[in-house]
């Protein structure tokens, strides 16, 4: 598969599976704010790796990728029914902490700035 025909697919699987991810009915799920942070394809595209992570932490992500590991026939059908492929990859969620991690950041980044501001106040 070229590179860019396997960037389309990777990033046409992604936006069907957020758009699934908000149709789920899972409370488990909706409860929380899940966002796809990365995924991957393998050269054959028989499997993709989809990285979820979630602003309440890093437990609730692995929860969802639980869920979400019950729901990949469903998910996988979906994205069968919705993207032309020939083939539609096996799906695996992974969760991982980076929205909690850039949230960190973010928080760090705005206390150094007030404190700098602070600091030109006096």
């Amino acid at each position: 598969m070229p590179g860019y025909k396997k960037n389309h697919t990777v990033e046409d699987i992604k936006r069907e599976i957020a758009i699934i991810l908000r149709e789920l009915k899972d409370p488990r799920i909706s409860g929380n704010m899940i966002g796809i942070v990365k995924s991957d394809i393998s050269k054959n595209a028989s499997y993709a790796k989809i990285y979820i992570s979630s602003l309440s932490g890093l437990e609730k992500a692995k929860e969802a990728a639980k869920v979400l590991k019950n729901a990949q026939g469903y998910i996988r059908k979906e994205i069968g029914n919705r993207i032309n492929l020939r083939y539609v990859p096996a799906i695996s969620f992974y969760a991982t902490d980076s929205i909690e991690y850039s949230v960190n950041i973010s928080k760090t980044l705005d206390n150094l700035k007030r404190g700098e501001d602070n600091e030109n106040i006096t």
